[in-house]
């Protein structure tokens, strides 16, 4: 059985550890080796964790004295490195925090391991989770596992990579403008956004507050719900969480779609959209109509305004978040020992100059700018006024439907450096995805089939404020019809 390990989902592998079929140093000890074999190419992983495989012979010994496994036990997981994690290096893929290691435990962390999750490594992402591509990171850009000139997305484009590379059997991503979504579109994974406040951002690396949401990434639909069940809760460290009761999500999958009605948005399916990605996604409307769900058209009007709106306000709480980082407490701090500063100004500029990458200081200097004297009223004032508004708007849209079904993005994913140099056509890769985030509705995609490049193509799926279990059923019907799951990346063959 050991040579089909890297292909049996994660919640196989927990019933197996479970019944002492296999052991959790087994299953540890294989996907650290496939990490050995395919991390230095793919990068998928800053920091690997030495302690994995003695944690996992540590679950061995719980369940032969026949204690409590926990839900995950004996899954390998990868967490992002916007995540602290109690000694083990964080770093937000910045050169600021190229040595920090945390003395806590971010709640999705400690929640993971309490369940018996064995946490594999941290993956890598753009700095900061600021941009789309994962290029963006101070150690190196990821590739994507389906074509290796491809990038995975990002911003959690590590753990996407980790993923879909059988590096790990699930992964944890944090999505602030669709940072999961994009890269489990890219990746043929599902990738699934939160209601905000449904997880503890307690631990998490703020980049824009109001707008930043942790989430599982997994090779299936039910993996995915059961990683979310876990995850998901009160947490009272975080003030911002929700007191909302966490639902079964993976008993309740059906596929079943009597008596749903899908939301098509006229606005996402205009010009812009690929071939490819539109045929994906009309496919996926089909067989949502064949399990007995009803089409509905919709207008979202203010969904031209989503991506401004969103690089306003996220910029803005960046500017905010990021201030903390000036070499004194923490961080990284320049080389000053030949010559001395002349004053705090230069101390402070020459550390967060040389601690921050362009992308980051780029969002920092707009979202300062937006937020200084003469000009908060007319850019970031606004920018929340017509914030609510879209909010509105899907509120007023779930009124006329259960979930929506949109494109991830317009393309599949673009060639390492394509894109790079061009920060706006950047930014418009998040048209479809920043929504959800300004709403605080949950979101996420589901493999939907791939390209004439044969890259993948996901499809997303929306709902409302705590409707995760309507979009879970919805996706999970469109699993169950495409049969897509053990299809393995090219670049592993």
């Amino acid at each position: 059985m050991s040579e089909n390990i890297l292909e049996l989902d994660l919640a196989s592998i927990v019933e197996r550890v479970k019944r002492r079929e296999l052991t959790a140093e087994i299953v540890a000890t294989k996907f650290k080796g496939q990490i050995e074999k395919h991390n230095a190419h793919v990068n998928a992983f800053i920091t690997v964790n030495d302690n994995a495989v003695e944690r996992a012979r540590e679950m061995d010994r719980k369940i032969s004295n026949g204690e409590n496994a926990g839900r995950l036990a004996g899954a390998p997981v990868a967490i992002k490195d916007m995540l602290c994690t109690k000694g083990l290096r964080t770093t937000a893929g910045s050169k600021m925090l190229h040595n920090f290691v945390p003395t806590y435990s971010a709640t999705v962390v400690e929640r993971l391991e309490a369940e018996g999750a064995i946490v594999m490594g941290k993956a890598n992402q753009d700095e900061f989770a600021m941009g789309s591509s994962t290029e963006t990171s101070y150690f190196g850009a990821c590739r994507n596992p389906w074509n290796f000139s491809y990038v995975p997305g990002g911003s959690s484009g590590g753990s996407a990579a980790a993923v879909a590379a059988r590096m790990s059997v699930a992964a944890i991503g944090t999505d602030t403008g669709g940072s999961i979504r994009q890269p489990a579109n890219f990746c043929h994974l599902v990738g699934v956004k939160p209601t905000y406040g449904r997880v503890s951002r307690y631990g998490i690396v703020a980049f824009a507050s109001s707008l930043d949401q942790a989430g599982p990434m997994t090779r299936t639909v039910r993996d995915a719900a059961l990683v979310l069940e876990v995850i998901s809760g009160r947490d009272e460290r975080d003030t911002t969480s929700a007191t909302k009761a966490v639902p079964a999500w993976g008993q309740n999958l059906s596929s079943n779609l009597r008596g749903m009605k899908v939301g098509m948005p006229k606005e996402y399916f205009d010009r812009g959209i690929s071939d490819d990605v539109r045929a994906v996604v009309m496919r996926s409307a089909d067989i949502l109509k064949s399990q007995g769900a009803e089409l509905v058209e919709l207008s979202l009007p203010l969904t031209k305004f989503a991506v401004p709106i969103y690089y306003l306000v996220a910029t803005c709480e960046a500017s905010s978040n990021l201030a903390r980082y000036d070499g004194v407490r923490y961080g990284y701090r320049a080389d000053f020992s030949t010559q001395a500063a002349a004053d705090l100004e230069e101390f402070y500029s020459r550390n967060r100059g040389e601690g921050f990458g362009s992308e980051v200081k780029r969002r920092i200097v707009l979202g300062t700018y937006a937020l200084s004297s003469g000009y908060y009223d007319a850019y970031y004032k606004k920018a929340c006024q017509v914030r609510r508004l879209l909010r509105q708007d899907f509120i007023e849209a779930f009124k006329k439907c259960d979930v929506i079904l949109s494109p991830a993005s317009p393309t599949t994913a673009f060639k390492i450096g394509e894109r790079i140099d061009n920060p706006l056509e950047m930014y418009l890769n998040d048209i479809y995805t920043t929504s959800a985030n300004l709403a605080g509705i949950p979101g996420m995609s589901v493999p939907g089939g791939f390209s004439r490049e044969k890259l993948p193509i996901g499809v997303q799926l929306l709902a409302a404020h705590f409707e995760e279990q309507k979009m879970l059923n919805a996706a999970f019907a469109i699993e169950e019809n495409l049969k897509l799951t053990a299809e393995v990346p090219h670049e592993l063959h």
